[in-house]
């Protein structure tokens, strides 16, 4: 069977929604510039590329129709490339990942990327026209707000607001180390927009401390522990992985950051889908035969920080390997986006710190959690 690899990874700035930089730029736009990109650096050639396979939580407006195909025609791809839009809410576009790895196993191609976009500036969370099943929300939590079910695994697993706050405090200063030592600048793709160039990340607030996150009202409950500042914010921002399988890679002399050794997906109660990552993550570490020990790189989205404090104590997870250069909290959730770039970050670690298992996982709403286990090639 095929083994597909990771040979390749951008991403573009990640911004505040709303008032950040790239509030004004079309998320179709954003993602093919950020595609566009990934193949000028990998040197991949373009006709070699079977599908563009783009996660977006909120296909509507400019991210609306197919936009995977009409981000392809904006970045200039060859006619040939297909396209198709994936919705799995926040674990969009790491499904993209996995549905190129497993075209790749049945030989249904050899290149694929698997892509991710959100603006949440432009197309708002719900989208424009929600219309939630009525009787389904009489009997269920599946439209649950998503700081709700923060302050559930906050209250279930007894995590304080102090410990939120210290890991909030972590992960804000992992980014701003990473930005200071030049460790994000590879990765990302400045983006031109009618305001000037966008080449560095907008979310990190590298002057927080302890006295303000303490100082900060809750977000969600009159009466809960979390609050924006332990809460990855709104965020605009696209992402791209290239999938190959390893033979094409190595015959065409492109760069082979891992491995994908495993995927999984799992579902839960939507009302704790924070939990969503336990599962998934072992699921995918069984698929491999290793355990929670033998990872060197763990990527753990930041929805919030009571459920990644509950992820991390359900699968017992070491803290010290997590989120290496900041996570979401820090960095900014651009829901469809997020899966790719936690991959292709993965990988990347993995070849800049010399580990051979990275973990990728992250929780979706709605009720359910998704993994990768990658690996590197040495």
């Amino acid at each position: 069977m095929p083994q597909a690899v990771i040979a390749g990874y951008a991403r573009s700035p990640f911004h505040l929604a709303g008032k950040g930089a790239l509030a004004r730029t079309r998320p179709d736009d954003l993602a093919a510039s950020v595609v566009n990109a990934l193949v000028a650096r990998t040197g991949v050639d373009p006709q070699a590329i079977e599908d563009l396979i783009v996660g977006c939580a909120f296909p509507e407006g400019e991210q609306g129709f197919n936009v995977a195909r009409l981000i392809g025609l904006i970045a200039g791809l060859p006619q040939s490339v297909g396209g198709m839009t994936v919705n799995r809410f926040c674990g969009s576009s790491m499904s993209s990942v996995h549905y190129a790895a497993g075209q790749i196993a049945l030989g249904a191609g050899e290149v694929f990327i698997a892509a991710g976009v959100e603006s949440m500036s432009r197309v708002p969370m719900m989208g424009f026209n929600p219309l939630p099943n009525p009787e389904l929300a009489k009997s269920s939590a599946a439209y649950i707000g998503m700081g709700d079910t923060a302050e559930n695994l906050a209250s279930r697993y007894a995590i304080s607001r102090a410990a939120q706050e210290e890991f909030a405090l972590e992960s804000q200063a992992k980014a701003a180390a990473a930005i200071a030592g030049g460790r994000l600048a590879d990765e990302i793709v400045p983006i031109a927009t009618k305001a000037g160039l966008v080449d560095s990340d907008g979310c990190p607030r590298p002057g927080t401390t302890a006295e303000g996150l303490a100082g900060l009202k809750p977000a969600f409950s009159a009466t809960g522990t979390v609050t924006a500042g332990t809460s990855s914010p709104l965020t605009d921002g696209a992402s791209a992985v290239l999938v190959t399988s390893e033979d094409y890679a190595r015959a065409h002399g492109l760069p082979i950051l891992a491995r994908i050794r495993s995927t999984a997906i799992s579902g839960c109660g939507p009302e704790i889908m924070g939990i969503g990552p336990v599962e998934s993550s072992r699921k995918a570490l069984a698929r491999v035969g290793i355990t929670v020990a033998d990872l060197d790189v763990i990527e753990l989205n930041e929805a919030f920080a009571s459920q990644s404090l509950a992820c991390i104590a359900d699968l017992g997870l070491d803290r010290a390997k997590i989120n290496l250069d900041g996570g979401a909290i820090a960095l900014g959730h651009p829901l469809g986006a997020t899966g790719a770039r936690i991959v292709g970050k993965a990988a990347a670690l993995l070849q800049r710190t010399g580990g051979r298992f990275a973990l990728a996982t992250q929780c979706i709403g709605g009720g359910q959690g998704i993994a990768t286990v990658l690996e590197a090639v040495r």
